[in-house]
């Protein structure tokens, strides 16, 4: 497994410069950019688009919902909350785009209605026993309140910054037009107070800088509850994302279990195999020799000796790939310790566990160090090495350091990528730091399962 370090590092970025997005570098922070970025003006469209959406479908779920309920005592009742309840799904499509589209937000797809048997009245049951209906449903109906609310909410801390904030541009409409000084900031029957001097103006126009700086951060704080609401209620529900997850995790386990059958495979057929076949020809042709020339006999049966020991050592280091037998004797401790003897640079093992894990867990644990080590020692340019293991609550924890030259990246399609895949496929995670430079420090997560009788 091969692992690219030193490389896939970018430039710094200097003091004093914020970076964007896509490595766009700013020199105005982002408080006071934000009211004319475009994040900006997508959030405030998106909560002035709410507010007529939310009417619509709030309109639509109850008045369906309301006749379909009021028709269940004839037949037509529960096909009418069905279509209710498959509209709300198509307003759960539009309102996965407009978040999409408008607030940045990639939610996945709900899961697709399972029919038990085909025809209309299999739809029916398919919809109304769907999570993802209902959670459409609760969706239309919470969102008009919300609506509102960050309708209400957003208009006036906006109109009121950016009114205030050009005050100096306008102000002479009022005593032109409306026949006052200007913005009347008290007054009753006795004596009025105006915004009519330089200095009350700069005030005023200040206070509507304060405003209009602020209002973008006010409307992404309502936009994220938004946010929560379209992934909570219109995404995939926590059990059918975890279903994606397992069947993605079983299809990484199978093609990891055909790919070592494979290379299991290529190993006896080009290895121990070869040797043994020309182990079985070298024995053949000495046996025919062993009455006219015992001597040249004995030379052949020397040397078949010692492709016996060669095909040997190759069939250990086979079983050794598989499933080593002091892992299975020892633990952890002494097959890491074997595995760091054969490292080429000074390995340092510390293995604290009280107990041993799960069969299975202790067998991708040795696995995972065991690749780690070997990438030192093809890659790192590394004169030591450590190896610590272990055990934080119900987390099995693997880290692997080095002093070499750094580079590595899970971002490249690198082994590394592939030892994640793995170690993903059990609830595990892989972590790299490792800058240009060194030193680089791998760290591994595995699920905790204490070990049954064996």
């Amino acid at each position: 497994m091969a692992t690219e370090y030193g490389q896939g590092y970018g430039l710094p970025t200097g003091p004093g410069h914020a970076q964007g997005v896509g490595g766009r570098r700013h020199l105005m922070p982002a408080a006071l950019r934000a009211p004319v970025e475009g994040r900006a003006w997508r959030e405030l469209a998106y909560v002035l688009l709410s507010l007529p959406i939310s009417i619509l479908m709030f309109t639509y779920a109850v008045t369906m919902v309301s006749l379909g309920a009021g028709l269940l005592v004839t037949f037509l009742g529960v096909p009418v909350l069905a279509a209710a309840l498959a509209g709300c799904r198509g307003i759960g499509s539009v309102e996965r785009a407009r978040a999409r589209g408008l607030l940045g937000l990639d939610v996945g797809e709900p899961e697709p209605l399972r029919l038990k048997r085909q025809g209309f009245m299999g739809w029916v049951g398919a919809v109304l026993k769907s999570g993802t209906s209902w959670r459409a449903l609760l969706y239309s109906v919470l969102q008009l309140p919300w609506a509102v609310l960050s309708f209400t909410v957003t208009v006036t801390v906006w109109s009121l910054g950016w009114s205030l904030l050009t005050y100096p541009l306008w102000f002479w409409v009022l005593p032109t037009y409306a026949g006052q000084d200007g913005i009347q900031l008290y007054g009753d029957e006795q004596r009025a107070i105006y915004l009519d001097n330089p200095f009350e103006i700069a005030v005023t126009a200040g206070v509507g800088l304060l405003f209009t700086l602020a209002t973008p951060w006010i409307v992404r704080a309502l936009t994220t509850v938004d946010r929560v609401m379209v992934h909570g209620l219109l995404g995939p529900s926590r059990l059918a994302t975890r279903v994606v997850e397992l069947e993605s995790d079983r299809g990484v386990v199978v093609d990891t279990a055909a790919a070592d059958l494979r290379r299991i495979e290529r190993d006896l057929h080009d290895g121990a195999q070869a040797r043994l076949v020309n182990l079985a020809m070298d024995l053949g042709l000495a046996k025919e020799k062993l009455r006219e020339d015992p001597q040249a006999a004995a030379r052949m049966v020397d040397e078949a000796h010692g492709e016996v020991k060669t095909a040997l050592q190759e069939l250990r280091d086979l079983a050794r790939g598989i499933h080593p037998a002091v892992l299975t004797d020892r633990g952890l401790d002494a097959a890491l310790s074997a595995v760091a003897s054969r490292c080429t640079v000074p390995v340092q093992v510390e293995v604290d566990l009280s107990e041993r894990p799960a069969p299975a867990i202790e067998g991708i644990a040795y696995f995972t160090v065991s690749e780690l080590l070997q990438n030192v020692s093809k890659h790192s340019r590394a004169t030591w090495a450590a190896v610590e293991v272990w055990r934080s609550e119900e987390r099995l924890m693997l880290q692997v350091a080095d002093n070499g030259v750094g580079g590595a990246d899970l971002s490249r399609g690198s082994g590394l990528a592939g030892l994640a895949e793995r170690l993903d496929a059990v609830d595990g995670i892989l972590v790299v730091d490792s800058p240009a430079g060194g030193p680089t420090r791998v760290t591994a997560e595995l699920p905790w399962r204490a070990e049954r009788a064996r």
